[in-house]
């Protein structure tokens, strides 16, 4: 079903509904409130129970969470303001009746026209109703941050979810250890810090353990969150070039050139080894067997590696 909504030419986009403002202030006011609540849980670590056991000769444990402090402090600072890929409002010269095909591994995909921004996106672009973009690559929209996961933000985003699992797991050991070491003392305003940073540590460690292996698993087949609407026409996934080769183009890769122009025009033809051919519908289509007006699309006719979108 998902092969034929694809391939038949999608009229309703015509006349796109209008998107309804969303209210940008609270999600910015919550994912700034998630750095402070960050920061005082912190604070409130470092000046009791990390304290006590620097005082005592534990100097183990605010060498190992002090260094985790800073790098989860800076993945979701860099997190909030980083660009995720956004593909600027192009033109449109070319309305969404026009069809482009490009092919990805020795997989057609159908370009989907974005009535929004103005082109057809590429493969695995979406545009996001909170954010009011077109993102390249794009994943999710994380509302901690405040923030679309795409292309160019996806390695900070597992760095952050990596840190914070480390630093929340750090942080309940080392009050879990305080907790233990200071059964003999009376009760005091340490131990009740401790306790209070222990408890939100040890809820968000059980759902950022299973994001960290949600997210793992999606790396290692080139999958992604959000099953955008343009599949390849084969039912399978042309993007998925092997474990290790999937690890380094998502985490070590050069992301490539930001498109911060004015207009991205991704309708034009790209050099001399693209061609103009007849619209390109699969079996069992409606629109196969009553074919449309000649329309005309663009198929990469590249010799070697094909354009990986």
């Amino acid at each position: 079903m998902t092969l034929l909504m694809d391939a038949t030419p999608q009229v309703k986009e015509l006349y796109p509904l209008p998107l309804v403002p969303r209210p940008w202030v609270l999600s910015s006011l919550f994912a700034a409130f998630n750095v402070v609540l960050l920061v005082f849980f912190s604070g409130l670590f470092f000046a009791f129970p990390c304290r006590w056991l620097a005082q005592n000769g534990e100097w183990v444990f605010p060498v190992i969470t002090g260094p985790l402090f800073a790098l989860t402090f800076f993945s979701l600072v860099s997190l909030n303001f980083s660009d995720p890929g956004i593909l600027h409002q192009g033109s449109a010269e070319q309305g969404p009746l026009t069809v482009h095909v490009v092919w990805v591994n020795h997989g057609a995909f159908r370009l989907q026209w974005c009535p929004q921004c103005c082109f057809h996106r590429p493969p695995r672009t979406y545009h996001c109703p909170w954010c009011n973009i077109c993102v390249e690559d794009f994943d999710h929209h994380c509302k901690w941050v405040n923030n679309c996961i795409g292309h160019r933000n996806f390695r900070f985003f597992m760095l952050l979810v990596l840190s914070l699992c480390l630093y929340s797991g750090a942080l309940l050991v080392t009050c879990l250890i305080f907790l233990v070491r200071t059964t003999h003392l009376p009760f005091s305003t340490d131990k009740a810090v401790a306790i209070v940073v222990a408890v939100p540590a040890a809820g968000f460690l059980v759902p950022l353990s299973i994001l960290l292996l949600t997210q793992a698993m999606s790396v290692s087949s080139a999958d992604r969150t959000y099953k955008v609407k343009c599949r390849d026409l084969h039912g399978y996934n042309p993007f998925d070039q092997g474990c290790a080769s999937n690890w380094y183009l998502a985490i070590c890769a050069p992301l490539g050139p930001k498109y911060m122009a004015e207009a991205v025009q991704l309708q034009r033809v790209v050099g001399p080894d693209w061609t103009s051919v007849p619209n390109l519908h699969p079996p069992m289509s409606p629109s196969a067997v009553n074919p449309p007006a000649p329309t005309s699309g663009y198929l990469p006719t590249r010799k070697g590696p094909p354009r990986v979108w």
